[in-house]
């Protein structure tokens, strides 16, 4: 039977994991949620029965039939009507066993009734959303939390979800709607002996600490960004110097090709790594020096490239060997030098002891464990943090930035003497940007594109 899909349809996925499982668990939420329980508790066909409903989120044992009355499984049912459910919908969790053919013939068996259909991607989590059971950060929280693979991005992911950043986000909104609202009582009563005359001047004066906040907020999204996507490390250096076994060495396999052959590396090699339970992603970059073709010259470019958008640089030289002048100028604060082969030299280079800088071998692994212990040191100090994580999406970030905007300019315009209506309206706009981070003002199509990057079944 073709169910028409809308809203308000019952809905029915697979909610854990696909493959084989010792238990499954199907999700049902929508107002027929019941119905279908009780058709797919009902022993005998056609045989028509009101079968009592468990105790609300108390498990409940229940054998399940097909129309036809065949056995399908036997299941651990919740009941959690609404709107005390996590979509605010009536909601029904069948946890069966986790074989393929059991959800297949469980999933069937629900949809011949007609009386669900089933969910489209992030349906579950949007009608949650819709519901007021959650709000957009919090949504975007529980799609992180089911990609998280590490420790940080859980913990981080986690801090979202509890609503840290939403509570932050809606308390500079209020702050903002105070101050138009102190700037509208300027405006509509600009006579009251009760209304000081220089009310707008004291309602500005909270909003250049506000834009301080989010010119920090800014600042921190690229710690919090490389917490989600990854930790971007670039090992440099001239050809031949070791950086495809240095990179071996980090990874513990054979991710690159090593040759004596200056030049084999010619374009990026990527690694992902996991240190102090933050996703780190190390590459491995053509040596840097005059190219002999376009091949060459176009990985010197990546390599460059690379350079500048690594949140570490790991720079790479024969320890027998100066560093030359052109590599020196290249460093920034916060990188790393590396002296490698050291298993070819018998005295330490002049620049061995010196901070953060260190003589090692990729071939024996000699000196290759304090060079280790640094990267996890880096990597801890840069991602770890006690504030609220904030803007971890590159839509946080716009918004933000948008906010920032709009408050800057509502700023200049008060100093310039502009009038109350048009600084005013800056608030609302920087209100308004601030309100679809949480989802409080909200966009649709904005929303479409969210949850469909959800899962079936979330």
């Amino acid at each position: 039977m073709t169910v028409r899909r809308g809203p308000t349809d019952t809905i029915i996925a697979l909610a854990s994991g696909a493959g084989r499982a010792g238990i499954a668990v199907i999700r049902v939420s929508g107002a027929a949620s019941s119905a279908l329980l009780r058709q797919l508790s009902a022993h005998e066909p056609g045989v028509s029965r009101e079968t009592p409903m468990p105790t609300p989120r108390r498990a409940a044992i229940r054998a399940l039939h097909d129309s036809d009355g065949a056995f399908l499984d036997e299941a651990l049912v919740l009941w959690m009507p609404g709107p005390k459910s996590y979509t605010g919908e009536d909601t029904i969790e069948f946890h069966v066993h986790g074989g393929a053919a059991v959800i297949a013939a469980v999933l069937d068996a629900a949809l011949r009734t007609g009386l669900c259909r089933v969910a489209e991607p992030g349906e579950f989590t949007r009608r949650a959303f819709d519901a007021g059971q959650i709000d957009l950060t919090q949504a975007e929280a529980i799609g992180d939390l089911i990609d998280a693979e590490t420790e940080g991005q859980r913990r981080q992911a986690g801090r979202l979800y509890q609503g840290e950043a939403a509570r932050t986000f809606e308390g500079w909104r209020g702050l903002l709607m105070s101050a138009m609202a102190a700037l509208e009582a300027s405006i509509d009563f600009p006579d009251e002996a009760d209304i000081p005359g220089e009310v707008d001047l004291l309602a500005l004066e909270p909003i250049a600490d506000l834009a301080s906040e989010l010119e920090a907020a800014l600042g921190d999204a690229g710690r919090l960004n490389a917490v989600r996507e990854g930790f971007r490390v670039a090992i440099l250096g001239p050809p031949n110097a070791g950086k495809s076994s240095l990179m071996n060495r980090l990874a513990r396999r054979e991710a690159a090709i090593v040759s004596p052959i200056a030049g084999t590396t010619r374009d990026v090699v990527e690694v992902r790594l996991v240190l102090a339970g933050f996703p780190v992603w190390v590459a491995d970059t053509a040596g840097l020096r005059e190219a002999s073709d376009a091949i060459e010259a176009e990985g010197v470019r990546r390599a460059l490239v690379r350079a500048e958008e690594a949140d570490l640089r790991i720079w790479v030289s024969d320890a027998a060997a100066d560093v030359s002048r052109e590599t020196l100028a290249a460093h920034r604060p916060g990188d790393v030098e590396v002296l490698n082969k050291a298993d070819l030299i018998r005295t330490a280079p002049v620049r061995a002891g010196a901070e953060d800088v260190f003589v090692v071998s990729a071939k024996t692994g000699a000196g290759f464990e304090a060079l280790e212990r640094r990267l996890v040191q880096i990597v801890r100090e840069r991602l770890e943090g006690d504030e609220a994580p904030l803007v971890t999406r590159a839509r946080h970030r716009e918004l933000v930035e948008e906010a920032l905007l709009a408050l800057e300019r509502g700023l200049a315009g008060a100093q310039s003497g502009i009038g109350a209506e048009l600084v005013s309206e800056d608030l609302r706009l920087a209100a308004r940007a601030l309100g679809r981070i949480t989802g409080t003002i909200d966009a649709e199509d904005l929303l479409e594109r969210i949850f469909s990057q959800f899962c079936v079944g979330k």
